[in-house]
């Protein structure tokens, strides 16, 4: 929304501030204004991330690591135990499609996790 209103304002400047100066230090602001409003809002979310995380009870610290585990028993059962049962028996296929791009990202913030780890990053 605040994209749509950002040349509407950058054009009005050209009209009532003459200083070329001030004009390119406000459009300057204006421009950015939505980059550091979506930055604060990215920061905040990694707060609450971080008190979630380090909460002590399985139902609110464990919502990760449940999510982790029910994508990868989804795919041990999609790539093992389903082609091999479905043989003797008819078995139902699960919609990989769902699983795998929340796995993927699970796996990629477990890596960035370790990389961290391992320079001294992070405890």
């Amino acid at each position: 929304m605040i994209n749509l209103l950002i040349p509407a304002v950058a054009g009005l400047l050209d009209k009532f501030i003459e200083d070329k100066d001030a004009k390119a230090k406000l459009s300057h602001e204006i421009a950015t204004l939505a980059e550091k409003q979506a930055q604060e809002l990215a920061l905040a979310q990694i707060k609450v991330n971080e008190v979630s995380a380090a909460h002590r009870s399985l139902f609110v610290a464990g919502g990760r690591p449940a999510i982790m585990w029910i994508c990868a028993l989804g795919l041990l059962y999609s790539v093992l135990v389903h082609p091999i049962l479905d043989i003797w028996l008819d078995m139902p296929e699960i919609n990989t499609d769902i699983l795998m791009p929340v796995l993927m990202g699970l796996l990629g913030l477990g890596g960035m996790r370790t990389v961290e780890k391992i320079k001294g990053v992070a405890k």
